[in-house]
């Protein structure tokens, strides 16, 4: 009988037979929690390391179940349900009773194992396409432990290894996951560290630190730049990045990444503002 991991973490979200996450068909695992808090963040559910409630009115038939269930009286309906965060505990009953799967967590608490034999349900698909694990978020290195765990029973199981990640984190983060990683994939936004701080919150030294070491490590990088109209998408910011990875090491390259303009929708359902509307 195999041996059951105990190690556990927090995941928002697994997606199954990804083509955009690594060579070949991949299962990408999306970890919640994230130390930037990026104004263009297109998956604003992976920041928090809490727990959220979700809503997506277009899956609402406006029953009101949910609104009968809520022990604390923090939903009203009102054509859509009107939620009242302050007051809402995330106890669940609205959740569990609303017949759509309008309203749902943004965090589910899972074992390492339960994320394993989700990723095994598809070995012949990596087997055949090259395929594999990728690990993101959120932020990946947030929960470096349990991480390292799915990393690690993956390559147990000989199924190659991806993560995304922001590098803002501490070295011994990315000591840990090393030798069980066959690919990173390293977001780099901005270069200046002044515009860095404004919209991500963060500073980019210790980002810009790690880099190199990784680099220097002789792992597989490849760096995605998104590309934010009139935040990262400037030539000047454009040329710094580039220069910085050339100078780093000239063979690592370079993936521009689309700006997905319909990440507001992701916005309004955690009821949280969107701060660059008006970007094209």
């Amino acid at each position: 009988m195999e041996k059951r991991n105990p190690i556990t973490g927090n995941i928002f979200k697994i997606k199954r037979f990804s083509v955009h996450d690594g060579p070949g068909i991949r299962t990408a695992v999306f970890l919640k929690g994230c130390p930037m808090k990026c104004v263009w963040c297109h998956s604003p559910e992976g920041i928090s390391p809490s727990n959220e409630l979700w809503y997506n009115q277009n899956l609402c038939i406006a029953c009101g179940q949910c609104v009968e269930a809520c022990p604390t009286n923090a939903l009203q309906l009102n054509q859509k349900i009107e939620i009242d965060r302050e007051a809402c505990n995330l106890t669940g009953e609205c959740v569990n009773i609303c017949p759509t799967n309008a309203l749902q967590f943004t965090q589910q608490k899972v074992s390492v194992n339960e994320i394993i034999t989700e990723i095994e349900k598809d070995l012949i698909y990596y087997q055949n396409s090259g395929g594999g694990v990728t690990l993101t978020g959120g932020e990946a290195l947030y929960q470096p432990e349990f991480s390292t765990a799915i990393l690690k029973a993956c390559k147990e199981r000989n199924i190659h290894t991806a993560i995304e990640t922001c590098l803002f984190c501490k070295k011994d983060a990315i000591e840990k996951v090393l030798p069980f990683v066959d690919l990173f994939f390293v977001d780099l936004k901005i270069f200046e560290a002044e515009q860095h701080q404004i919209y991500t919150g963060r500073d980019n030294k210790k980002i810009k630190d790690n880099f190199r070491y990784l680099a220097s490590t002789g792992k597989k990088i490849i760096v995605r730049l998104p590309l934010v109209p009139n935040i990262t998408d400037t030539p000047a910011n454009r040329k710094a990045i580039e220069d910085f990875v050339a100078e780093t090491n000239k063979n690592i390259p370079i993936e521009l990444i689309n700006y997905n303009p319909l990440t507001e929708n992701n916005y309004i359902r955690l009821g949280i503002p969107f701060k660059i509307r008006s970007i094209p």
